[in-house]
C-alpha cells in the first residue's frame, strides 16, 4: 500500500465535497452546514495533501505500520465525522443521537495523528 498516494487521491475527493456543500450554501443562502464544509475542508483535503505531501518527501516514514495504521484511522474517523456533521448541521441528527459513534470517530482521527506525529519525530531528523 502506497500511503502518500492514499492520502493524495482521497483529498481531492474531500475537495470536491467541501466545494459542493459551498455552492449549495451560497446557492441557498443557508449557511447552517458552514461547520460541516470547513470540517470536511480542513480534515479531508487540506490536512489529508499535508499528510500525503509529508509522505511522499520522507518514503521511509511511508513504510512503516505507524503510517499504515495513521491512514486508516484517519480515513475511517474523518469519513464517518463528515458524514455525521453534515446529519446534524442540516437538522438530521440530534447531537445526542451522535453518541457513542462521533466519539470513537473523533478517537479514531486523534490515534491517527498521534501515529504520524510519531512516524514524524522517528523519520524527521
Amino acid at each position: 500500500m502506497n500511503v502518500s498516494r492514499g492520502f493524495l487521491s482521497i483529498a481531492p475527493i474531500y475537495l470536491i465535497i467541501g466545494m459542493l456543500i459551498g455552492g449549495y450554501m451560497g446557492a441557498s443562502q443557508d449557511h447552517s452546514l458552514a461547520p460541516a464544509h470547513a470540517h470536511i475542508n480542513l480534515l479531508g483535503f487540506t490536512l489529508m495533501m499535508i499528510f500525503g505531501l509529508y509522505y511522499a518527501v520522507f518514503p521511509a516514514a511511508a513504510q512503516t505500520a505507524l503510517a499504515k495504521a495513521h491512514f486508516w484511522l484517519f480515513q475511517i474517523g474523518a469519513a464517518i465525522l463528515a458524514v455525521m456533521l453534515v446529519l446534524l448541521f442540516s437538522g438530521r441528527l440530534l447531537e445526542e443521537q451522535m453518541f457513542p459513534v462521533a466519539p470513537l470517530a473523533e478517537l479514531a482521527v486523534l490515534l491517527g495523528v498521534l501515529a504520524f506525529t510519531i512516524n514524524v519525530w522517528r523519520h524527521t531528523r
